[in-house]
């Protein structure tokens, strides 16, 4: 790689220069540029709307397509899309969604679908006041909003509530309106962006105008104003349930007894320990995300909402809760999910586009509970990994093609891998060791000749 330097004006270069530009700094840039255009869309077409999607772009990054079929969810199948690159989160939801399709399926409920926008601002003005004249204040903010919130409000949705927080006790002088929208199918990000701009703009022709205001209180220094994405009341629940008898025979070695007890401590050890909850919640979001990224929703706002939700009563702590109560097993995830099944890249993207047609083009309501649903199988196919057998086995026997594509196996020595590791324990020394005996028989580890990993 050759050293870099500042470069004035890259954004305004074409597709082609800023792909010749970045390829120069490759010890090969011919090989490079080919490889960068390798992954370019045979359609010039779809290409640019790619290329569209962000700035300065010149590739695509693929990640795998794959399908969780066998989903049951409120009595409905699915066979979900899911966008992941991790080995083994699509078959870990796919064996979930068939071991409960015949107990139930998952079961979901909308708690709230209500999302928040903040207008941040410094005043020096006299609270009480304020508060006195906040009915007033909220009608000039509705009626300055009209335009903008008129065909949401036809379809259902708007602006709920407006709210006046003091925040003086933590920055002097800081104050916020605070609204509560609901956005029907939409994310809505940018709907709640135009309606707090424009409540930021009418604040200060309210003050200015009204004449209960001495003419220092008439001035205030807006800060900024944004949507916030956490979303604490637009949360769904979804839960899976059954009587202990039915998880006999979940694992060889256990009873349906013992795995559900060994279960609710692995649980409850992710509701006490903040180590185990990072990880015990990422499995959840290893399906979230997937559904996500298939269907052109923001999986970084999804991520840091549930996790700011996972800390609101001051501790991190885990998004599932278990019971086991009258020889019922019962697991449920609540979780904040402010998801969009139009506007975005939801159909703009050819695939996102056919992802929301698979799932029978459902409702931001719909894509909350299949979404909750995935999140739930993945993290129960953790845990049950985890008790039972260990995460390892499973995980690493879908990872043995990225090993052996990193040691560019062929199709034949794939296929007498898979063979040779069906009973044994998969590491990147094992495989190393593996392929070197195979394309060399003088090599003989001694991992080989004692037929373990």
């Amino acid at each position: 790689m050759k050293n870099k330097e500042i470069i004035c004006g890259f954004s305004k270069l074409s597709k082609d220069q800023k792909l010749e530009y970045i390829s120069s700094h490759f010890e090969n840039p011919e090989e490079t540029a080919s490889t960068l255009k390798g992954f370019y869309h045979d359609d010039d077409e779809k290409q640019k709307i790619f290329d569209e999607f962000s700035e300065n772009t010149i590739s695509n990054f693929y990640f795998p397509y794959g399908i969780s079929p066998n989903f049951v969810i409120d009595g409905k199948i699915f066979h979900i899309p899911m966008v992941i690159e991790e080995s083994s989160v699509v078959a870990a939801a796919s064996k979930s969604a068939k071991f409960w399709s015949d107990k139930g399926g998952f079961h979901t409920e909308i708690i709230s679908t209500s999302k928040i926008g903040q207008v941040h601002f410094i005043w020096k003005g006299n609270i009480d006041k304020l508060k006195t004249l906040l009915p007033d204040l909220k009608e000039r903010l509705l009626d300055r909003t009209r335009e903008i919130t008129r065909n949401m409000n036809q379809r259902g949705g708007g602006i709920i509530d407006i709210e006046l927080v003091d925040k003086t006790s933590e920055i002097p002088d800081y104050y916020q309106l605070k609204a509560s929208f609901e956005t029907v199918d939409s994310m809505g990000a940018n709907f709640i962006n135009s309606c707090l701009e424009e409540f930021a703009a009418e604040l200060k022709d309210f003050l200015m105008d009204s004449p209960y205001f001495t003419e220092d209180e008439k001035h205030c220094e807006v800060i900024m104003s944004i949507l916030s994405n956490y979303t604490p009341d637009c949360v769904v629940k979804c839960s899976v349930e059954c009587d202990i008898d039915d998880l006999d025979g979940i694992d060889g070695e256990m009873t349906g007894e013992e795995f559900a007890w060994k279960f609710q401590k692995a649980v409850q050890i992710a509701q006490i320990d903040t180590y185990r909850a990072t990880t015990h919640n990422k499995g959840i979001f290893n399906g979230i995300d997937a559904v996500a990224l298939a269907t052109g929703n923001d999986f970084r706002a999804i991520e840091a909402c549930g996790h700011a939700y996972a800390s609101r009563n001051g501790k991190y702590t885990s998004l599932t809760d278990v019971s086991i109560e009258n020889g019922r097993f019962k697991y449920t995830l609540t979780v904040p999910l402010s998801l969009g099944t139009v506007g975005g890249l939801t159909s703009l993207h050819p695939l996102a586009k056919l992802s929301l047609e698979l799932l029978e083009n459902p409702t931001g309501r719909d894509l909350m509970r299949i979404a909750a649903a995935v999140g739930l199988a993945n993290n129960f196919g953790a845990i049950k990994s985890l008790v039972t057998k260990g995460i390892q086995k499973g995980h690493m026997k879908m990872h043995l093609l990225n090993i052996l594509n990193n040691f560019g196996a062929s199709i034949l020595e794939k296929n007498k891998a898979k063979q040779y590791f069906e009973d044994k324990k998969v590491s990147f020394n094992a495989v190393d060791a593996f392929l070197k005996n195979l394309r060399n028989p003088v090599f003989v580890s001694k991992e080989v000749l004692a037929g373990r990993s």
